[in-house]
């Protein structure tokens, strides 16, 4: 049964059961959009994901176990990891758990709530390393369980998860926290190995990280109704706020930047200092001033975004040496997350998508008869992957943990445009150009769901297919924005009647 609304010019049908098919455990959602290239990689990553679900105790690839990235024929699991490729993973339809690595970490906190940055996941024990006697790692568990249960819908898990979450939170305030309010962490525990910020004893990034974690922590307390929960981290966060920006923000720079001991600004400029965007913590007027050094090509607005060094730096090198200059897909997901916490979601596009065609240059060099790959970092300044004089084994080869964040996570929320809540019954899709594009059986919950734009006699045309209502709000241009209830089974909605 068919109906129609002249007002909107949505067509649907009623009370159908069952839309869709059944998924077999090889389906993945799939994603349309006008440049194959984008398809096929996003395609080839979920493909590949198999070859890194390893049970620990056999080194065979398993489906119930971890997802790990072989080293030397060790198997361990890293925090960042685990942290970072839960925002892709969430959309494999359930294929892989997305929760599973992160709950490791859970399971091996210790009595004093430290949880440590590395596992050996033979004997299980963590892997310390002498410039980092503590094992901290970037705290972000909070801001990665706020997502999952955005995709999820599962509050009963936030639940279970909160006491490990208040013990870690606790363990790092009592062990790193100062007098003056900052965290004293050594810069390592950012994963940046070999930038140059010698003499930092409070790092940027990690002081933001924490103000992400409690803002999120926040959060997590309003889901459970936890009043109390909620405002003490949230009386953290705008203490954090309040101290980073008054210490750590230099206005003739207009950059955020790490402190030596006696609280003096340091003058490298790295990527760790775009963290404040995630956590919100510019007002309007400095975040401007800090998003244009992303748009300035002698800053951070080189040919492929973004460096993990200013590109005016003495020590920024063109072909990447690691963290002196390589772009790494995890630290621009977090910029380009960044940039939507202060609705710059054209820009966001822009640099997600030529992000992405570095990686497919690199996946199919044109002027090498090597075959190419995904790799863990790229070229600043031109295409290919970055290199490392000391290091033969830099960057690695698809390294998937990191990479799926480009070519799935960045892929589906800011080429596409989707941004999902299901708890919240939501999905806002932002279409900065009416192109040929959407995502297809995507999996939340037993409720797969299809949207599609197109092009038909009759205009610029959304269809979409749902097993349950939702509430889709859709942004064209910034031109049009509407919100509609979008009920089960088949409607399709007319651009024009907008």
């Amino acid at each position: 049964m068919y109906r129609f609304c002249k007002t909107y010019g949505i067509l649907c049908t009623k009370n159908i059961q069952h839309v869709g098919v059944i998924l077999n455990k090889r389906d993945f959602p799939k994603i349309h959009f006008y440049d194959q290239d984008f398809v096929d990689i996003y395609d080839k990553t979920w493909n590949w994901l198999s070859d890194y679900w390893i049970d620990p105790s056999t080194g065979e690839t398993s489906p119930d176990g971890y997802f790990i990235y072989p080293r030397h024929g060790e198997f361990y699991i890293d925090q960042a990891e685990a942290i970072f490729s839960s925002f892709f993973l969430v959309y494999s339809n359930r294929n892989y758990a997305a929760n599973k690595n992160i709950d490791y970490f859970y399971t091996h906190q210790e009595e004093n709530g430290a949880i440590r940055w590395r596992y050996d996941t033979k004997s299980n024990q963590p892997i310390i390393d002498r410039t980092n006697p503590e094992g901290v790692g970037l705290p972000l568990f909070a801001w990665a369980e706020f997502n999952l249960y955005h995709k999820s819908a599962n509050k009963r898990r936030i639940k279970e998860v909160m006491p490990h979450l208040q013990k870690y939170m606790d363990w790092i305030d009592r062990t790193f926290r100062q007098e003056n309010g900052l965290y004293a962490v050594p810069p390592e525990s950012s994963t940046m190995f070999n930038s140059p910020r010698k003499g930092t004893h409070y790092p940027i990034d990690f002081n933001s990280c924490m103000a992400i974690n409690a803002a999120h922590m926040s959060a997590l307390g309003d889901i459970l109704n936890d009043k109390e929960l909620s405002f003490q981290y949230k009386k953290m966060y705008f203490s954090l706020k309040t101290r980073i920006n008054s210490l750590m923000w230099d206005a003739e720079t207009g950059f955020y930047h790490d402190l030596d001991k006696n609280e003096q600004r340091l003058g490298q400029k790295t990527i760790a200092g775009f963290w404040p965007l995630l956590a919100e913590l510019p007002n309007a007027d400095r975040a401007e001033v800090l998003i244009a050094q992303l748009e300035n090509p002698k800053t951070f607005g080189t040919e492929h975004p973004f460096p993990s060094l200013s590109a005016d730096s003495l020590d920024f090198k063109e072909k990447g040496e690691g963290f002196c200059g390589s772009v790494f897909p995890p630290f621009n997901f977090m910029v380009i997350k960044g940039l939507e916490k202060y609705q710059r979601y054209d820009f966001a596009r822009e640099c997600a998508i030529r992000h992405l065609y570095f990686i497919l240059e690199g996946l199919s060099p044109a002027d090498s008869k090597e075959k190419g790959d995904l790799y863990e970092a790229y070229l600043p300044t031109k295409e290919g992957f970055a290199t490392m004089s000391r290091r033969a084994d830099f960057p690695r080869k698809r390294y998937l943990h990191y990479i799926g964040l480009s070519t799935i996570a960045l892929m589906i929320e800011n080429v596409i445009g989707l941004n999902i809540s299901l708890p919240r019954k939501t999905v806002d899709w932002v279409i900065p150009n009416l192109e040929i594009m959407g995502i297809e059986k995507l999996s939340l919950k037993r409720n797969l769901i299809t949207i599609l734009s197109n092009k038909s006699t009759r205009g610029w045309e959304i269809q979409m297919e749902s097993e349950k209502l939702y509430y889709f709000t859709i942004n064209i241009l910034d031109q049009k924005k509407k919100t509609l209830p979008i009920p089960s089974g088949k409607c399709s909605m007319l651009i024009d009647k907008l």
